[in-house]
């Protein structure tokens, strides 16, 4: 690994550097996004030096050439986000958008939805707890964080475009939907019985 960090020049190092930086701390990377673009096209020509890099440290690259999206798997728990009730729920309701609206678009085209169309799958999954404002915002912004969506315009505004990148489909492997509406009954349930 060392030998071939040493025979790329100071910039394909630093763009090594930048792209191990960029996947550490947004374990996503979309071909789609604009500033992960030039990443993304580094990390699949020196595939091979990333994974010895990454597999020194206990991580593992996933890339799907199909999607255009790179995963960084097989960190501790420790490394793991947890996230909340209200970020799982939105997470899991945006790959239900996903898989709807997959079915109305060409594969060269993005996934796009509004803010009122996550209120709306929130509102027709009846879950008790009502999803507020600060809540969806905060989780919002934190799955662009993971490059698993991109938001265009104001997203306290219930017509905020989203953009859902192909990411999501790393982020929830579910072959079988079913299994999402699953998820999202258990964490009613639980909630329920609190």
């Amino acid at each position: 690994m060392l030998d071939s960090l040493e025979k790329m020049t100071i910039t394909q190092q630093g763009q090594f550097k930048d792209t191990a930086n960029k996947l550490l701390a947004n374990t996503f990377l979309s071909r789609d996004k604009k500033d992960n673009k030039e990443a993304y096209y580094f990390l699949m020509s020196y595939k091979e030096v990333f994974d010895e890099f990454f597999k020194i440290l206990g991580y593992e690259i996933e890339l799907d050439i199909q999607l255009g999206a790179v995963k960084l798997s097989g960190a501790s728990a420790a490394n793991t986000l947890k996230l909340k009730r209200d970020e799982s729920l939105v997470l899991l309701i945006l790959r239900l958008l996903y898989h709807e609206k997959m079915k109305d678009t060409s594969l060269n085209e993005n996934i796009v939805c509004a803010v009122s169309d996550i209120h709306a799958k929130y509102d027709n999954l009846e879950i008790k707890k009502k999803l507020n404002k600060t809540d969806l915002i905060s989780s919002l912004r934190l799955l662009r964080r993971y490059n698993l969506i991109e938001i265009i315009g104001d997203v306290t505004t219930s017509t905020c475009r989203l953009v859902i990148l192909p990411t999501i489909l790393m982020a929830i492997k579910s072959e079988d939907i079913t299994e999402v509406f699953n998820t999202i009954n258990k964490i009613n349930a639980e909630e329920a019985q609190a």
